[in-house]
């Protein structure tokens, strides 16, 4: 009897380039143009450094400066689940992928290193232009840009000033980005 594949929970393409070269401005370019489409998106986002969504003083605030390990803010719009690691911890991509609720599609900015397909996203006048990913990284399945790559390659040529061509391509290409979640997480059983 052959093995029942699991239903991917999303589609997912990560974004991928130096600091300064335009992601952020291309990923919201392509959710809005999926969301016109109807179809809804989350995004996963690192940070290299410490941040906080928080407010000092405020009832939030203080219940995680009392020690809280979660703190979960809810209203009639949104929510927001803050955690407290105990000890620094450096989750991998699929561990908070696996945060996520069910979606559409799932766009995520930096985790250059990931096994998850991305586009590289590389701007002639960026202002710190690194080696290439795209002619080391099997993952690189595209590049966004605004000028010829810096070496040949016979990967898709997009325009970076273009996310709503950016989006087409996504849902052209399909099943090429469905996420499935059991490739990468330990299994638990073990």
């Amino acid at each position: 009897m052959a093995a029942v594949q699991a239903v991917p929970r999303f589609k997912l393409v990560g974004f991928a380039g130096p600091s300064n070269v335009g992601k952020t401005t291309l990923i919201t370019g392509v959710l809005a143009a999926l969301k016109a489409r109807g179809l809804r998106v989350s995004v996963l986002k690192h940070a290299h450094k410490r941040f906080d969504v928080d407010t000092p003083g405020k009832d939030s605030w203080r219940h995680r400066e009392a020690g809280a390990f979660e703190v979960l803010l809810a209203s009639q719009k949104r929510l927001a689940l803050l955690r407290e690691y105990e000890t620094e911890a450096e989750p991998s991509v699929h561990q908070l992928l696996a945060e996520l609720s069910p979606c559409d599609w799932v766009l995520v900015e930096g985790f250059k290193h990931a096994d998850l397909p991305k586009i590289e996203v590389r701007r002639a006048a960026a202002p710190q232009q690194l080696a290439p990913l795209y002619t080391d990284d099997p993952f690189v399945v595209a590049l966004a840009t605004d000028s010829p790559p810096p070496v040949p390659t016979s990967l898709p040529l997009l325009s970076i000033a273009d996310p709503g061509a950016v989006a087409q391509w996504l849902v052209e290409s399909g099943d090429r980005f469905d996420y499935r979640p059991e490739h990468h997480l330990p299994d638990e059983t073990a």
